[in-house]
């Protein structure tokens, strides 16, 4: 595999020294610029960076010093080691080239195998120092996942005891009544409260069944996508939630027709599922829940689910974390395919859930 070869600048205002630097590192598989000033030297940095800079330092109107000087002020070019080259060769001279930004120093006459020593060394600490760059920064992204992961794993586990305490309280409450009091109620009571333990039950299957999902969902990196029944699909979802459509006594309206898109069926039964509960747990008792779809250009369509009549809102944490915990399972199953879901609310039309998929 080739790669490009490292670019090198030399800035000398002795055409002879520019030509002898530019044939010994050409020779050694160097790209190499010169620039016979300070001024044309920044102009080439700007240009076309390179990856080392040999400096003069004795140079008319801008000397070598003030020429790093102005490299290391740059953020783009401050990083470039620049090795001076020159015949002063007092310590001051060299404590004030380091002092400026240099990495070494050079005294002329020079011996070109030690220049090439040189060159090869930083060379290669400047390509490390790149290498440790870019992991840094790959590193302060996956932090800043793991960190916004784990707030939304707090969030989402404080919302999960929330909810499973609730269903828990009632299930304690109903067997405890009935352990105490069975032989007094009425039958029909009786059912009563064993139907509300039934429900709550299930309930907290619920709540556990879409933990396991989110956690499945982080390890998950391929499935099997291909054309789907939307219909099929559709009436699952809505199965899953028949004792909430009861209780909340809202209409489901369904289209005559479904466009056929791809996909992969548990995932897509999950997302109409959280949408369809979220739209229900967002309305108002008696409410009705259109469920459709609408092309987005040539491939890909969009599906929804929109909650119409009065009083209708976006479920925030604190109002429904049930419905906000299907909010986010459904991003996340949306982001496994590559796709995009949204949540929207207007004065008219009420609040529509939406996901996209693409065509078959």
């Amino acid at each position: 595999m080739s790669t490009q070869p490292e670019k090198i600048l030399v800035v000398d205002d002795t055409a002879h020294i520019r030509s002898l630097f530019a044939q010994m590192l050409t020779a050694q598989g160097y790209e190499v610029q010169v620039a016979a000033n300070g001024a044309s030297a920044l102009e080439a940095v700007k240009t076309n960076p390179p990856d080392l800079i040999l400096l003069d330092i004795m140079m008319p109107e801008m000397d070598g010093y003030e020429v790093c000087r102005c490299l290391k002020a740059d953020p783009s070019t401050r990083d470039i080691p620049v090795i001076f080259i020159s015949a002063l060769g007092e310590m001051d001279d060299k404590v004030e080239a380091f002092a400026v930004g240099g990495v070494d120093y050079v005294t002329k006459p020079f011996q070109p195998k030690e220049i090439q020593a040189r060159v090869r060394t930083h060379l290669a600490l400047r390509a490390l120092q790149k290498r440790l760059q870019a992991t840094s920064e790959a590193l302060a992204v996956q932090l800043e996942e793991v960190r916004a992961r784990n707030e939304e794993l707090d969030a989402l586990a404080r919302s999960m005891a929330q909810e499973l305490k609730s269903p828990l309280t009632a299930i304690i409450g109903f067997a405890d009544m009935l352990d105490k009091l069975y032989h007094t109620l009425p039958e029909e009571q009786v059912r009563e409260s064993l139907r509300t333990i039934a429900a709550n039950g299930r309930k907290m299957e619920r709540i556990i069944d879409e933990l396991l999902l989110l956690a499945g969902l982080r390890r998950v990196e391929k499935v099997d996508i291909k054309p789907l029944d939307m219909a099929a699909v559709v009436k699952a979802a809505v199965r899953r939630l028949a004792d909430l459509i009861e209780e909340r006594q809202v209409r489901i309206l369904l289209p005559d027709t479904w466009p056929t898109v791809m996909g992969y069926r548990p995932w897509v039964e999950e997302v109409w599922y959280n949408c369809l509960r979220s739209a229900i747990e967002s309305s108002e008792q008696e409410a009705m829940i259109a469920l459709g779809s609408t092309p987005e250009g040539n491939d890909s369509v969009r599906f929804w689910v929109r909650v119409q009549g009065p009083g209708t809102f976006i479920p925030g944490p604190a109002d429904h974390p049930d419905a906000e915990r299907g909010l986010m399972t459904v991003r996340r199953i949306m982001e496994k395919l590559g796709l995009k879901a949204s949540v929207e609310s207007t004065a008219d039309q009420g609040v529509l859930y939406s996901f996209t998929l693409r065509r078959a």
